[in-house]
């Protein structure tokens, strides 16, 4: 199983990105998928998540409305569309798999929003 997220970068306050995800190596439309983020000295905190079909989407309080998750099974990939960006969004951003009882995760990739 691997996970590779890309869309990072710098970003100004207030403006969007997209993060995508790509999954090879399992049945990608089986597995629910996540959304995470990191920032130095604090633990990861789940964002978002989003069912095999992708008819099922769960969010945390910290993003909801502002960030949605989809994903396109023939693609195979996840998307994080991040809306209204703070500087408090700033983190390494991770996908993730909780694939037939095992816990996969990718690279992340940096996101930083200035003010």
């Amino acid at each position: 199983v691997q996970l590779q997220a890309s869309g990072g970068g710098l970003v100004r306050t207030g403006k969007s990105v997209r993060l995508s995800c790509k999954g090879s190596g399992f049945r990608f439309g089986e597995a629910a998928l996540g959304w995470f983020r990191q920032v130095p000295g604090k633990e990861r905190e789940g964002l978002a998540c989003i069912s095999g079909g992708g008819s099922v989407a769960y969010y945390s309080d910290s993003v909801k409305g502002r960030f949605t998750v989809s994903r396109d099974n023939v693609k195979k990939t996840v998307y994080l569309e991040m809306n209204n960006l703070r500087p408090e969004d700033t983190a390494v951003y991770y996908c993730n798999s909780p694939y037939r009882g095992l816990n996969y995760w990718g690279p992340g990739t940096q996101v930083t929003v200035s003010s």
